[in-house]
């Protein structure tokens, strides 16, 4: 009897690799295993909708129980998967897994999509009660009963997370401050310009934010947080820390497996890793640049797990075929609404569209004068427009890109050397 096909990591990618196995007409079995109790469920709603109390747990779950025993695809939940190995050969079948209670999951094709834990911070103190974090739906659970009793709220980071998280802590009425290493916010992903703009506006609306300071320790009384100690010697009062500096790719069984790992685990455009046979998705990779195909990425978003995972299913039924897509994210934070499509790596020069005082703008990001990406925050339109126009190959003239009598979306034109995406 065939052992069908295993996939490591009960997550978004995880569940649309199994889906589209199935969408693809696949019969054999599917093993789907992850090491949370919970079924497959949606991340981005954990630090905004969920963290504010307006949704509950269970909504969260992307399909009903009877789904998975309905499309054949047999659920493990609550077991960790600690060792892989493939068969001597190296080709399909005869796979094993172990998992941390001894079980053992025979397969005949492998997928990774095991996701990404939360960098930790390894300072004294940092094992305190009350420094929290927040990767998935326990650590949700946790923070938003502890933030009912809050008053300090002290969030080490600002990057997205940290930044929304942060958001609705003030909405609650907490005294938040948010601490930052680097000289601006959110440094990694968006211009100076918007950087700016995101560090005025949360102080506008009472958070409290230090930049270029760094965290040392962790005081506690009775072994809870009740502050924090930073580089340049001061300390914060908190009763509730929120520690969001970044995630690291799970790469321990593609170690194990001996395959290529750069920073996550390497793939190529059809979602193969360094082994023929297994794939890997989400999180957890490091990709060509899915529209240039150029250099390696790591993308963090539902958009990426959906493609990849996608791809992933092609290539374990031996129907590869690389794709291009537009990479899209989108950050709400409290009413400030930023929508990401494209990527700005690596760009020489970026317009802005509109007053960032007004809280309703766009940047656009340019390379040699060719379109690369947009940040629109509150501007929905001009998001489509440049999401569209990069899916087509098409592009907006830097001259006219600043134009605000003209909509966007008028002023977008072919390129000569264009390759289109979904």
């Amino acid at each position: 009897m065939t052992g069908g096909t295993l996939i490591v990591g009960a997550s978004q990618a995880g569940l649309q690799l199994a889906d589209s196995l199935r969408r693809l007409g696949d019969t054999e079995p599917i093993t789907l295993v992850g090491e949370e109790n919970h079924p497959p469920y949606q991340r981005p709603p954990l630090s905004k909708e969920f963290l504010r109390g307006e949704t509950d747990a269970e909504s969260l779950a992307f399909r009903a129980p009877s789904y998975y025993a309905d499309a054949g695809i047999a659920l493990i939940s609550g077991e960790r998967v600690t060792g892989v190995s493939l068969s001597a050969s190296g080709r399909p079948g005869n796979g094993v897994a172990t998992t941390a209670s001894g079980r053992s999951l025979r397969f005949d094709r492998l997928a990774l999509t095991v996701g990404a834990g939360p960098r930790r911070l390894t300072v004294p103190g940092a094992d305190l009660e009350g420094v929290c974090y927040l990767r998935d739906r326990d650590d949700a659970s946790d923070l938003r009963a502890r933030l009912g009793s809050a008053s300090r709220v002290v969030v080490v980071g600002g990057g997205f997370i940290g930044l929304e998280a942060a958001a609705v802590a003030r909405a609650l009425g907490k005294d938040v401050t948010v601490v930052e290493a680097a000289e601006r916010l959110i440094a990694r992903a968006v211009a100076p310009v918007v950087s700016g703009f995101y560090l005025h506006a949360h102080r506008r609306r009472g958070t409290r934010i230090l930049l270029s300071t760094g965290v040392t320790g962790f005081d506690g009384m009775g072994g809870q947080v009740s502050a924090v100690r930073l580089t340049d010697g001061s300390t914060l009062p908190a009763d509730l820390v929120l520690v969001g500096i970044g995630v690291v790719p799970r790469t321990e069984l593609a170690d194990q497996l001996g395959l290529e790992c750069d920073g996550g685990i390497v793939v190529d455009a059809c979602a193969r890793t360094s082994h023929p046979h297994v794939a890997a998705a989400g999180d957890c990779t490091v990709q060509p640049h899915p529209l240039t195909g150029l250099g390696r990425v790591r993308l963090e978003s539902v958009q990426n797990a959906v493609a990849q995972a996608t791809a992933a299913a092609a290539t374990l039924l031996g129907r590869s075929e690389p794709t291009r897509t537009v990479p899209w994210f989108w950050s709400f934070q409290g009413d400030l609404k930023l929508q990401i499509a494209g990527l700005s790596t690596g760009y020489d020069a970026y317009v802005l569209r509109g007053d960032p005082a007004d809280e309703r703008f766009s940047v656009l990001y340019y390379r040699e004068g060719e379109l690369l990406a947009v940040d629109a925050v509150n501007s929905p339109a001009d998001y489509m427009a440049v999401r569209r126009a990069l899916g087509q190959g098409a592009t907006v003239p830097p001259d006219r890109a600043g134009d605000q009598e003209t909509p966007l979306k008028a002023l977008v034109v072919a390129r000569s050397d264009a390759v289109t995406a979904p």
